[in-house]
């Protein structure tokens, strides 16, 4: 994702840059929806305690995301570059366009897409091809991959991460994960050591 963070910041204007490189970091270190992203606003971000209000996201639910300090301080340089560009903007996002409106998802899609090309990502196909909301999938491989390290009880650790990535169901978090070939392997490692009797 990084490649993608550093190709966003050549975008222009540079309050363009600034938007798409806060959008993709949210995305990566939260797991949220692009939906829920594009749909916050100013107020939904609580900086003194960290955290997002995603408000309204599927089923109709409402959920507390929390933040690293790092996230919340960069979403912070951003809502002061956001203040400096747009004093009086026409929406209340967190995240605006060049014209202090809320972003567009088709434009973020097609920004997106533009990314990933210069970043040096292809498509496998015309069908198969890197897509903004394959970040989410990215964190919830990534959340668990670290806590296979780490020889944390994966299973008890998921209805956590559902609750976090807003599923209700820990049976959809599963299915972020099946196609990912390393989260397999740490699985059938475990595995094997518990038939043979390892800890």
């Amino acid at each position: 994702m990084s490649a993608i963070i550093t190709a966003a910041g050549a975008l222009r204007p540079r309050f363009r840059a600034a938007t798409y490189q806060a959008l993709i970091s949210l995305l990566t270190v939260s797991g949220i929806r692009i939906g829920e992203a594009l749909a916050l606003d100013r107020d939904d971000l609580d900086a003194d305690d960290g955290m997002l209000i995603v408000r309204d996201a599927k089923f109709g639910k409402t959920r507390l995301v929390p933040l690293h300090p790092s996230t919340t301080a960069a979403l912070t340089r951003y809502a002061e570059l956001r203040e400096e560009h747009h004093p009086r903007p026409a929406a209340p996002a967190l995240l605006l366009s060049t014209a202090g409106t809320q972003l567009l998802h088709s434009n973020v899609g097609l920004t997106f897409t533009q990314l990933t090309a210069q970043a040096g990502l292809t498509r496998r196909s015309a069908a198969c091809r890197p897509r903004i909301h394959d970040v989410r999938h990215s964190f919830a491989v990534a959340t668990v991959l670290g806590w296979y390290r780490d020889g944390a009880d994966v299973a008890a650790m998921m209805p956590r991460l559902s609750t976090y990535l807003g599923h209700a169901d820990p049976k959809h978090t599963y299915w972020h994960l099946s196609a990912a070939p390393e989260l397999m392997a740490l699985a059938g490692d475990r595995l094997h050591a518990h038939l043979q009797g390892q800890p």
